[in-house]
């Protein structure tokens, strides 16, 4: 077991630990909660030997095996597949000591060698390191790649992989899901309800925890606290026990009177109908989850257009994609005021291509977008957090789209989005993932939407601001379209899904747990099929299948053009990246006398990562249709 007994922890001047007590028995699984900057990720580094206490024990099985997910790469040179193996340690060890006893003609220490590989599983292990990867959404192509050759998220997900390979009796998983699309979370769902050993998960994930752990382990103020079951039950849990706070009640009771003020005044309205139900889901969830986030520090509204169109985007008889390469096509969507939309599909499928033709980041390859009189479209993309202004602070960003407004007026709507004080005038050049998320999403919420493209909006997100973005969806009144793994926010704000797959949107007829079934039906599908044996007496039409075949390697011959040609183009933007930030990274760069050049610089890396996403998509969308070519052809001949 995992014992911590009177442990302090200390960072700095910082005191994240104090006195904090916590027993885990072997096969736990256990989520890891508690505010950003309280200390998890300090947790694990003790518990990897990276980190010692201040004061108190700290005990684990000596003999145990730990693994945990990097989030780091120190290799670009390896293939995926190669990488992933290395995961394994023992088994690296092995093989290095059999390929050297081979060399020396060793016949006892190359029969000792190959009885210690096969203990570790070795003759399985491609196999299953393959298995992982395409769990985790790398196509068989892929996985014979270079670790260089992917974007940032991807490999963090190679890191997961590796983590998954290696062998151990305790699992440490920071943030698993940040990079992963919803197939590829489900994937990794199930298997980690079969790892066998002991589990800590550090989520934002509320649905994911959910179905992993059997745990949770709270951290708040300088303590550990473990709730059982997942985190649906460390919410009631919390919340019986703070509800019993004034602080708490006088908090919740304001919120109830204000959505049920709302409802009483317009639930009988057709035009408001669709607000007021979501303001009494809203009333469902607050009489449960409100007491157990009183102490959250976010606390915000989308501001509301004055004016409406309807509809607000029409699309009809849409061709999407990227230059000459196709990715959906005779789409037809019209979003009227008060749309509530989540989108579906597989990654790759086209769902980011859309959003980015809806904002018109992306023009229509064919077809019409016709676009209302008041239209007013607040987009949240992830490429936008590098577009904005590294030197200055939040109360700037905002003062620049609301140069008329009073300072206090700015600073107060700042603070609901947890920028208060000092943090409000800091430049955002050493700001976190989340804290540029926040800031986005502030700039959004002021300049009154009436429209809301979110793409992955939760990424970078903790819980408390997970809360609080899906409890300003639902008090909007606009239209929403939202691309998003967090199943939790889809579910809350959401009336309607499309699936978006095989190069069409259509209507989804069914809840997040049909949309799992689909995705496996939909993996079946794209797996090649094997060849099916003749039925006794029927004849092969063998010159058809030359002619069927010969048609196919007409095809594959542009399709492997195009993939090569948008292979070269992200290399090249992949060295021009490199280039910048190596120029970024002088801090001479950022004296005053220079701003001008940073600005420029900034600039330049912005719209190079905007492109360096939309190739990428692209060339996988390029890949992939060169794969399925392949594999009909394979099975053709």
């Amino acid at each position: 077991m995992i014992r911590l007994q009177n442990l302090t922890l200390q960072r700095g001047p910082q005191r994240l630990l104090e006195g904090a007590e916590l027993t885990l028995h072997a096969g736990q699984k256990v989520g890891l909660i508690g505010a950003n900057g309280a200390g998890k990720s300090s947790l694990f580094a003790l518990l990897r030997g990276q980190l010692g206490q201040d004061a108190g024990d700290c005990q684990i099985p000596a003999d145990w095996r730990i693994a945990h997910m990097r989030q780091e790469v120190d290799t670009l040179e390896r293939l995926a597949v190669d990488y992933v193996l290395d995961g394994d340690v023992r088994l690296r060890e092995i093989q290095a000591q059999l390929a050297v006893a081979e060399q020396a003609h060793d016949g006892t220490a190359v029969a000792r060698l190959h009885t210690e590989l096969d203990n570790a599983d070795g003759y399985t292990a491609d196999a299953r390191a393959r298995k992982l990867l395409a769990g985790l959404g790398f196509s068989p192509e892929q996985m014979e790649r270079r670790v260089g050759d992917f974007s940032g998220g991807w490999r963090m997900r190679l890191n997961l992989a590796q983590a998954l390979m290696c062998p151990s009796e305790l699992l440490l998983l920071d943030e698993p899901t940040n990079h992963l699309d919803l197939d590829a979370i489900l994937w990794l769902e199930e298997w980690l309800k079969g790892y066998p050993g002991t589990l800590i998960l550090i989520s934002h994930d509320r649905d994911f925890l959910d179905a992993v752990v059997d745990n949770v382990a709270h951290l708040e103020q300088r303590k550990l606290t473990l709730y059982r079951g997942g985190y649906s039950a460390f919410e009631r849990t919390r919340a019986e026990r703070l509800a019993q706070q004034q602080q708490a009640y006088e908090k919740q009771q304001a919120q109830r009177a204000h959505m049920e003020k709302y409802i009483a005044r317009f639930r009988a309205q057709a035009t408001k109908a669709r607000q007021a139900q979501s303001r009494i889901k809203a009333l469902e969830r607050l009489e449960e989850l409100a007491p157990a986030h009183v102490d959250s520090p976010f606390d915000f509204v989308f501001r509301e257009s004055d004016k409406i169109s309807s509809p607000l985007l029409d699309l009809s008889e849409a061709r999407l994609g990227y230059g000459e390469k196709t990715v959906l096509e005779k789409v037809k969507l019209q979003l009227a005021p008060g749309a509530r939309i989540g989108l579906l599909g597989p990654n790759g499928a086209g769902k980011s291509t859309l959003i980015k033709t809806l904002s018109g980041d992306l023009s229509l390859l064919a077809g019409h977008l016709g676009c209302g009189e008041n239209l007013a479209i607040g987009y949240f993309a992830q490429h936008q957090l590098d577009s904005l202004d590294a030197k200055a602070s939040p109360l700037l960003h905002l003062q620049r789209i609301a140069p008329g407004e009073r300072e206090q007026t700015l600073r107060d709507f700042l603070g609901g989005f947890d920028f208060r004080g000092p943090r409000c005038d800091e430049p955002v050049l050493n700001f976190s993932g989340g804290e540029k998320a926040r800031l986005a999403l502030a700039l959004i919420a002021w300049q009154k939407p009436n429209l809301l493209l979110l793409d992955e909006p939760t990424n970078h997100l903790d819980l408390e601001m997970r809360l609080a973005l899906t409890m300003a969806l639902q008090e909007f009144s606009g239209a929403v379209v939202v691309v998003s793994h967090d199943r939790h926010l889809l579910k809350s704000t959401t009336d309607e899904f499309l699936l978006v797959a095989d190069g069409r949107v259509q209507s989804f007829d069914g809840d997040l747990d049909d949309y799992a079934r689909w995705l496996v039906d939909f993996r079946a599908r794209q797996a090649p099929a094997g060849t099916a044996a003749a039925p006794a007496g029927e004849k092969t039409d063998k010159r058809a299948q030359r002619q069927a075949a010969a048609a196919l390697r007409q095809q594959l011959a542009p399709h492997k053009r195009e993939a090569d040609k948008l292979e070269k183009e992200l290399g090249g933007i992949h060295d021009k990246l490199a280039v910048l930030e190596e120029k970024l990274g002088d801090s001479a760069l950022y004296e005053a006398a220079r701003k001008d050049e940073l600005r420029d610089l900034l600039a330049q890396q912005a719209t190079l990562k905007t492109r360096e996403s939309e190739v990428e998509e692209a060339w996988l969308e390029a890949l992939e249709t060169l794969e399925n070519l392949q594999a009909q052809l394979e099975a053709s001949e």
